[in-house]
């Protein structure tokens, strides 16, 4: 038996190929889903015009489909576009194109835009078998190399001024200094982070960069716009100035899984931003850190938002943190706060408000030195990281529960 028979054979028997089709004329289309329907590939899902990027956005980021097969015929331009959009985002999907044409030109561009394969039309059974086949090798070699996504750790407010920022750049750092992890941290407020204030650090590029520019975000782009601080965390600032810019999930969501192919771990100080951009960041997560104060504003805010997004499946992730937390002054006790949270505190941050505005006055972050602040904050780390045991949290959280 020849090569290409045992090939497919192999993936006749093997896991059909799910095929996004792309085409503007309905007629084309259907003949051309009728070839791509068997046991060797699926339609997974249909466009019936040329899509933008962002119209792209989950098709781009899941692992749902293999093959994009794209009509070049009702609009070639357009079409170039789209192989463009698709390859530059997503390089482990193969593009195939489709046409009645036979311009050696076309042909070329086509495959300068990342297309793999062009057919011809009429479409040939033995053709759309042998791109299959090769669609498919590609794909099992894609999974065998592919990296596994780092930890995502998103920090959210339940009010502006919870002290989200210092808590969330304070833990990246101490990820990256004590418990010997590449870390990345972003910076998501667009309009009024300062995450690299508070560590010191100016950048010429920002999150904003990156959202704007998803066509080209990948490894290289994203390490070319990272902020290295001195103790290894790499950082991507919100803009220096306001930004009128408004992310899209999807961009949002390929920032996110760029970063955590390269980092080990990645911590996200999620800002203020749409219910969709929330979600995009919540689902993704390893774990949620709710920031929020003893205040009956916080913590009713904080009862909506765990009533919004963690009611469901994903109530394990989530854990919250008590900032500025005085057992003692506290004017609502710890039942009141347990119920209105749904669930007791997983952590507690002591109060300690000069320490902490000397460090934002200085760009020193609070890590850095012995204060209970600073420790409170280092266990945080370490407990994500896997490397304080049982015993060692029972004594040293002994005072804060």
């Amino acid at each position: 038996m020849s090569t290409f028979m045992r090939d497919t054979e192999t993936i006749s028997m093997g896991a059909a190929l799910s095929v996004v089709l792309i085409g503007p004329n309905e007629e084309r289309r259907r003949t051309i889903a009728k070839a791509f329907s068997g046991p060797q590939s699926r339609i997974g899902r249909e466009f019936s015009e040329y899509p933008t990027i962002d119209d792209l956005g989950q098709v781009l980021d899941d692992d749902d489909h293999d093959v994009v097969l794209v009509d070049l015929d009702p609009d070639p331009e357009a079409a170039l576009d789209v192989i463009e959009n698709v390859c530059a985002s997503n390089g482990s999907l193969t593009v195939i194109v489709y046409s009645a044409r036979t311009d050696p030109e076309l042909l070329v561009r086509c495959m300068r835009a990342g297309a793999r394969e062009f057919l011809t039309e009429p479409v040939l059974p033995n053709a759309v078998t042998e791109a299959l086949v090769r669609a498919s090798v590609r794909r099992d070699e894609v999974r065998r190399v592919k990296k596994t996504l780092g930890k995502l750790y998103v920090f959210a407010g339940a009010k502006g001024g919870s002290g989200v920022t210092t808590i969330a750049s304070n833990f990246a750092l101490s990820l990256a200094k004590d418990c010997g992890a590449r870390v990345a941290l972003l910076d998501l407020d667009l309009h009024l982070g300062d995450a690299a204030l508070s560590l010191g650090i100016t950048s010429k590029f920002s999150t904003a960069d990156a959202l704007e520019n998803t066509h080209r975000l990948d490894s290289d782009f994203l390490a070319a716009m990272l902020t290295k601080h001195a103790s290894g965390l790499c950082v991507l600032p919100a803009p220096d100035s306001v930004s009128s810019h408004s992310p899209t999930r999807h961009a949002v969501e390929r920032l996110l899984r760029v970063a955590r192919e390269d980092f080990g771990n990645v911590v996200v100080d999620s800002g203020a931003n749409p219910a969709d951009v929330c979600l995009a960041l919540f689902d993704a997560a390893t774990t949620v850190y709710l920031v929020t104060q003893v205040s009956l504003p916080e913590l009713r805010n904080a009862n909506r938002l765990i009533t919004r997004y963690f009611s469901g499946g994903d109530q394990a992730k989530l854990e919250i943190v008590l900032n500025r937390f005085a057992a003692r002054s506290a004017e609502i006790d710890e039942a009141a706060v347990t119920k209105a949270l749904t669930r007791p505190a997983k952590w507690k941050i002591p109060n300690e408000y000069a320490a902490a505005r000397r460090a934002q006055n200085t760009g020193t972050a609070v890590v850095l030195e012995d204060s209970p602040l600073g420790r409170a904050i280092r266990e945080m780390a370490k407990a994500a990281s896997g490397q304080m045991n049982l015993q060692e949290k029972k004594k040293r959280f002994g005072l804060f529960r």
